[in-house]
């Protein structure tokens, strides 16, 4: 073990245990080898600190995150291509009304083109649902809700290009806006914006971390690797979701991040961390809120856990709550107790909302191999956008072949509820022929179309007040 730890390109002293996937190091015949032989020594393409895996289902399961990430590199630059067409396409014809004025105005030479950086130009996710304007019905002396519904609104947000989110923040919502764009590891998969929320009675930051998008392989990779580290004192956290997060290779997290030439941005949790002091030195009175939806809802419950472990005492008073929309499992069980009681420790709320049966949520796998569990205030909405506080959600793994039926069946309901939903709930509510698609896809893949920002948006806006009443009451 002695020189097999001298081969290591990492130095991983800031964990106490560890398991690490390299795909850019597996070849074809090593994807087999793995399911047939315990042993871990030796191996480029998994680095533990472990020597064996003695589970075959836990084998399978490495087996299983190597191919997925392995395809998802090779095919990198051809989803990245389809969907750019994809985009460009939705947006041509959103800009020229629908395709019979598209073909018109080609006729005519007026067709109007999309430009990726303009106002206009709407991303694949944006695409689905198209909504800018906030609830007005929801005030903000209405409290959590009304933080949740802000939230949601900016997490669907931040998978939009800098000029549109401008124009909807300061035209739409009339907050003032901060926007930064930052990544890690020269891959602009980590993508975050700021706004401000400020009146003469409120001054809440509101920091929104942006999501996987359908065809950005490397943030499809995060979501993927099953790899892990475990910190002193606080449990296994997901290894992928920390690289996205800022987790240095050679360093983990030291307090202050050093220079580095080669760097073209900013890693994410230093640069929200110290953004975050500038902006609360300005006043006693400001406080602030994470949000994300999926893979960004992962980070923004992270962001808290590397704030306790530097003990950063400003930011965790000034911390109101966290607010997560189809947010995937990012630690076991022992990190869950850990942040549980940290949260309760500095009153900060947290809140994860699951719509339906959206897969996402439901991922990584809670079992004994897979060690990933929820932790934090679940509100779990049905089909009706009914919500209630839960201690687990229904069918918490999502590859259950007893759930499959009744899956497909809620999927038959949402499809019909797209038809009809502009009538019962009213013209805001209304869903395009796009988001129709995919709930006809929900239909072979229930949970797909779940996950969409639209179920959402709605589950804030229609979902009952009273899923906070137990949160609010336990804060002074």
């Amino acid at each position: 073990m002695e020189g097999q730890a001298e081969t290591r390109e990492c130095d991983k002293g800031f964990s106490s245990s560890y398991m690490i996937l390299k795909p850019e190091e597996v070849k074809f015949v090593d994807l087999f080898r793995i399911l047939f032989s315990s042993s871990l020594e030796n191996r480029k393409y998994v680095d533990s600190s472990a020597e064996t895996t003695e589970s075959f289902r836990q084998r399978w399961l490495i087996f299983i995150s190597l191919v997925a990430q392995k395809f998802l590199m090779f095919t990198a630059r051809p989803m990245s291509w389809m969907g750019s067409v994809i985009e460009m396409w939705l947006n041509l014809l959103s800009l020229n009304q629908n395709f019979f004025m598209l073909i018109i105005n080609l006729i005519r030479g007026k067709a109007e083109k999309p430009d990726k950086d303009s106002a206009k130009f709407i991303s694949f996710i944006g695409n689905m649902d198209k909504r800018t304007k906030l609830d007005s019905s929801i005030k903000p002396g209405d409290g959590c809700r009304y933080h949740s519904a802000l939230a949601m609104m900016a997490s669907k947000a931040s998978y939009e290009n800098r000029a549109y989110i401008e124009t909807i923040v300061k035209d739409h919502w009339k907050v003032e806006q901060i926007l930064n764009i930052i990544d890690y590891q020269e891959k602009a998969t980590t993508q975050l914006f700021f706004l401000r929320d400020k009146t003469d009675d409120h001054d809440t930051i509101v920091v929104a971390f942006r999501g996987t998008e359908p065809f950005d392989a490397d943030a499809w990779c995060s979501d993927f690797d099953l790899s892990w580290y475990e910190l002193p004192n606080m449990g296994k956290i997901h290894g992928g979701f920390m690289k996205a997060l800022g987790l240095q290779k050679n360093l983990g997290w030291p307090t202050e991040c050093k220079e580095d030439e080669n760097r073209k941005e900013p890693l994410a949790y230093y640069y929200i961390r110290d953004k975050l002091r500038a902006l609360l030195s300005e006043s006693e009175k400001t406080k602030y809120i994470l949000t994300g939806h999926s893979l960004g809802g992962a980070l923004a419950i992270l962001f808290p856990t590397i704030l306790f472990h530097h003990e950063e005492k400003l930011l965790l008073q000034r911390l109101e709550g966290v607010y997560t929309y189809g947010q995937p499992r990012v630690g076991d069980e022992n990190f869950g107790k850990y942040m549980e009681s940290k949260l309760e420790e500095h009153k900060i709320r947290y809140f994860r909302f699951v719509y339906c049966n959206d897969m996402v949520p439901r991922l990584p796998y809670d079992d004994k191999d897979l060690l990933f569990k929820h932790f934090g205030t679940c509100v779990y909405y049905n089909r009706h956008y009914q919500g209630k506080v839960v201690p687990e959600m229904p069918n918490k793994n999502y590859f259950s072949p007893l759930s499959a039926v009744p899956m497909m069946m809620n999927a038959v309901c949402e499809l019909i509820r797209s038809f009809t939903i502009r009538y019962s709930k009213g013209p805001e509510y209304k869903e395009g022929w796009f988001l129709r698609l995919f709930r006809i896809i929900g239909l072979v893949m229930p949970g797909v179309s779940a996950h969409s920002t639209q179920d959402y948006v709605n589950s804030t806006r229609l979902g009952s007040a009273d899923v906070f009443l137990l949160s609010e009451d336990m804060l002074p």
